[in-house]
């Protein structure tokens, strides 16, 4: 999810999962809160402009043949019988397989999460929270060796695929991804293999 981000500070040693669900419940309209690098974020609904582009993506990626692209579900970012380190909705992704009856059961266990180990893509599309997509959500996921980040950043007018996650385990918040490609957005993005071209030209049409 991206838009304008509410963010909390998590003082307790408290799952951050609970406290999602904690915020979902004390919320007056329906949310979908993420968590990143010890802060709650508690988007705004985005605009339609920010779900066409997701979709388009989503679009693309499934007419390549990426069946298991999706949009919706949540992902926990933590090693099994870790701690949660981040809770993210990303706007697209491609997992790597269909979700077997082991994942449903981890997902059942951590409360509507499936692992991050399920997922090879990762995309964000910003919104006024490109902070949150550029900083935590691309350290996050370099952390959790997500082999590939897609971010189509409105505010510097970019289409960015990350790739070659390089993890830092004594601190996470160093981790980053070795190899970036970069166009215009508009332009024509080779996304690594097996990956297609991404065309984001609709961008500007709207």
């Amino acid at each position: 999810m991206t838009a304008d981000p509410v963010t909390q500070p998590v003082n307790e040693p408290q799952d951050p999962i609970d406290l999602l669900i904690a915020i979902e419940e004390a919320s007056e309209v329906p949310i979908r809160p993420e968590y990143f690098e010890g802060m709650a974020i508690v988007p705004p609904q985005p605009d339609n402009h920010h779900n066409d582009a997701a979709g388009e993506l989503y679009h693309q990626l499934r007419s390549a043949g990426f069946r298991n692209a999706g949009i919706g579900n949540g992902f926990r970012l933590g090693k099994k019988g870790e701690p949660t380190r981040a809770l993210a909705i990303p706007d697209f992704y491609v997992m790597r397989r269909r979700p077997t009856d082991m994942d449903e059961a981890y997902r059942k266990a951590h409360k509507g999460w499936y692992s991050i180990d399920l997922i090879h893509l990762i995309g964000e599309v910003t919104s006024s929270n490109h902070e949150t997509d550029t900083g935590p959500k691309y350290r996050s996921y370099a952390a959790a060796e997500v082999p590939v980040y897609v971010l189509v950043n409105r505010h510097d007018g970019k289409v960015y695929a990350y790739s070659d996650p390089a993890p830092d385990t004594e601190d996470p918040g160093k981790s980053h991804y070795r190899t970036k490609a970069t166009t215009e957005l508009g332009g024509k993005l080779q996304l690594p293999d097996p990956y297609p071209v991404l065309d984001t030209s609709f961008f500007l049409q709207n």
